[in-house]
């Protein structure tokens, strides 16, 4: 059993200090980096990035390496996972710099080792210096093959730069490969996504992570739906959504998830894939984990703690040997639980009692009784001695349902 140590430090941001103390039971094992630089802003993103310039990017990958350096004693990553941003618009250079950092500090050899790329933005010398520093798995934004909707969403890759740089991950020995998409977006029509469903799983990927198009405040695409240039149009995106689970499932995909669908050899109806991401099951099912980067939020016994959403910032903190945090936030173990409660329902094995207890401490049963029969009677859950889950109804609207289970 590992001994328990306590690291205590000074976070300054914004001109104002917090004294956080985290006391690790044990190395957390899950590790999230994020890079936020993005050669353009797509119209629906809401995540935290912006254009690169050489001095910044210079400036953020040392940034990078201080605040793992501060980290390393607290971290035996099993998983990790580069996302952004565009991780794979850093150059060769700056990812030697990374992956060196990474070796020295003994970071690497996580079992599962994510990087998000575009396709726009992969090229032969980088798959292979990422799979020789030892990324396991690439999750690639493909997003559609369709011209017309990559142009709708402001993406800088075309469809022929999809094949091209599937081709090169597969040459470099990525033997993972997770592709994203995206559906119910403005003027996609059902033949089009189910071309472009047919298209890309005779790639053979792995796995596919599958979105629906969200309006989030402060994007083009919020903007221009509050205009009335488009109608959200639900009847069909619920029919899209029905079709990618039928279609995925006869071609061997496992859905595990909401929008997440694996290879799998079991038999099990609610087994977690053989190919499912291992970094976001540890997610939804309330596990500790760092975040480092700008924006970067980690949760670590019970303290969530969020980086600052500010490039310069960030850059300017590690290089005053501080750590980068702008928020902190201490859960009462109830609120936690109602969120990983919420979370882990996201997933089609929903939550085994005892699981449930084991991740919390709290019974679904007690404290959540009466939601979990009033989502019966609406159709969205099933009940059991076991445990509960959500039906595919509500797996459709497993936000809505989730939000029930806050407290």
């Amino acid at each position: 059993m590992p001994s328990l140590k306590l690291r205590a430090f000074e976070v300054n941001s914004n001109c104002r200090s917090v004294h956080v103390a985290l006391t690790c039971r044990v190395p957390v094992q899950s590790l999230y980096c994020h890079v936020p630089f993005c050669a353009s802003k797509c119209s629906y993103c809401a995540f935290f990035s912006h254009a690169p310039d050489g001095e910044t990017v210079d400036r953020f990958v040392a940034a990078l390496v201080r605040e793992l350096t501060m980290l390393a004693d607290e971290l035996e990553p099993r998983t990790i996972f580069f996302g952004g941003g565009t991780p794979s618009i850093l150059n060769l250079r700056h990812w030697e710099t990374i992956l060196e950092a990474m070796r020295n500090l003994g970071l690497d050899g996580a079992h599962e080792w994510t990087v998000e790329c575009n396709p726009a933005t992969v090229s032969a010398d980088k798959a292979k210096l990422l799979r020789e520093g030892g990324v396991t798995r690439i999750s690639m934004g493909v997003q559609s093959l369709d011209e017309a909707l990559l142009d709708r969403l402001g993406r800088v890759h075309s469809r022929a730069m999809v094949f091209k740089s599937y081709d090169i991950l597969r040459n470099a020995g990525f033997e993972r490969v997770n592709l994203d998409l995206m559906f119910a977006i403005p003027s996609q029509t059902m033949p089009v996504w189910q071309e472009t469903l047919r298209e890309t799983i005779a790639m053979q990927p792995e796995h596919l992570s599958c979105y629906e198009v969200i309006y989030e405040q402060d994007t083009p695409l919020y903007e221009q739906l509050q205009a009335g240039e488009f109608d959200v149009q639900e009847e069909l995106a619920c029919d899209m959504f029905e079709e990618l689970v039928r279609v995925a499932g006869e071609q061997g995909f496992h859905q595990y998830e909401v929008a997440n669908f694996g290879r799998h050899q079991g038999q099990g109806a609610f087994d977690i894939p053989d190919e499912a991401c291992r970094h976001n099951v540890n997610y939804w099912r309330g596990g500790d984990y760092l975040g480092v980067g700008p924006s970067a939020t980690g949760y670590v016994n019970g303290i969530r703690t969020t980086n600052v959403r500010n490039t310069e910032a960030y850059c300017a903190a590690l290089e005053s040997g501080e750590r980068a945090i702008d928020e902190v936030e201490e859960l009462d173990p109830l609120q936690r639980a109602g969120e990983i409660a919420a979370f882990g329902l996201r997933m089609n094995a929903g939550w085994p009692f005892e699981a449930f207890v084991q991740s919390t401490g709290f019974d679904l049963r007690n404290e959540w009784g009466e939601t979990m029969k009033l989502q019966v009677t609406q159709g969205h859950g099933v009940l059991d001695e076991s445990g509960f889950r959500l039906t595919s109804k509500g797996l459709r609207f497993a936000d809505a349902v989730g939000a029930e289970f806050l407290r």
